[in-house]
This record gives C-alpha cells, structure tokens and sequence, in this order.
C-alpha cells in the first residue's frame, strides 16, 4: 500500500513519468482538483480526499501512450502493482464505461465521472476568454455547450449524465468547477 504521506508526490512523478502533453498533464490537475474539492465539500476524511485527487490525477494516465488499451492498461497493469486503492482504480476503470462496461456507481466512481469531460470543455471555454475563469458564469459554458461545433470531441450526454450522476444541476455542477478552476 502507497504511503499516505507520500502517495501525492509519488501519483504527480507517476503522472509525469507516462504523460508528457503539457495539456493532458493541465486536464489531469484540474479533474484532480475538482475531485479534492467535491470530497472536502461531501465531508470526506483525509484519506478519502487524497483518494478522490489521486483517481482524478491519474485517470488519464495511459491515454497517450497506450490510447487504444486506456483506460484498462492503467488499472489492470500500472497501478495495482504499485498498491494503489482499490476504489481509486475501480473510479478510473468506471470514468469509461464505453471503453471498460464498468458503469459508475460508487460515490467516487460517480464523481469522476461527472468531472472528466465537464472540466476539459471548461478548459476550451476558458482559453477563449479573455479572463479565463475570472468572470466565467454557468450561463456562458451552457451557452457554448449548445453549439456542437465548439470542441466537438467532448460528449455533450456524458456531461449531462455526469450533473445527473451526482443528483446536481447542470448550472449548479458548472458554477462549483468555476469557482474550483478559478483558484489554480
């Protein structure tokens, strides 16, 4: 099992070591956050929060060098022989459920979800702000999720189906990833 004191900076050197995309590594770090900050605003324990950060760190871990096997060659490969917890691989496995048949279901697995492609299609609406997240309203991003031809890769019913997987509201789920992305 990773120590609990060291298991930050060691999934940050994991992260560095199979992700060399300066904007994979940035989506990472943001899902990451997002996920630090919905535990701490559930009441997790401290164990837990660095879970919920740790699965939002490295969910994407094997999408740039193994694309076609991600995200199984991370949880069946890279991360149990390193100790990692079972709930923070069972969360990444269940973050693509398309690519796994593992749907979310736990807390954790649900919260990932509900972060991964909200927080990309955030990070697209940012860059074409002149404030990025400064003065980002919910308003603005459901606008631009409405136009299919705005980072049309990023799946519009999974980030619906994330807001529902978490029983939030689309406005609601939106403006608390602001204010999260607002403070890196």
């Amino acid at each position: 099992m990773i120590e609990h004191k060291q298991s930050g900076e060691a999934s940050e050197e994991l992260l560095h070591a199979h992700i060399e995309s300066s904007s994979l590594r940035q989506h990472c770090e943001m899902v990451a956050n997002a996920m630090e900050a919905y535990a701490i605003s559930l009441g997790k324990s401290e164990i837990e929060i660095v879970n919920w950060w740790t699965a939002g760190l490295l969910h994407d871990l094997d999408w740039e060098k193994y694309p076609e096997e991600h995200p199984k060659k991370a949880v069946h490969e890279i991360l149990p022989p390193l100790g990692y917890p079972a709930e923070v691989i069972a969360a990444i496995n269940a973050h693509a459920p398309e690519r796994t048949g593992k749907e979310p279901e736990s807390e954790i697995e649900r919260y990932l979800f509900a972060c991964d492609e909200i927080s990309g299609f955030m990070n697209a609406v940012a860059l074409m702000r002149p404030n990025g997240f400064d003065d980002m309203k919910a308003k603005s991003v459901r606008k631009k999720l409405k136009d299919k031809r705005f980072a049309a890769n990023v799946p519009r019913e999974d980030i619906r189906k994330g807001a529902d997987l978490i029983n939030t509201e689309l406005p609601e789920h939106i403006t608390f990833l602001i204010e999260v992305f607002k403070k890196l």
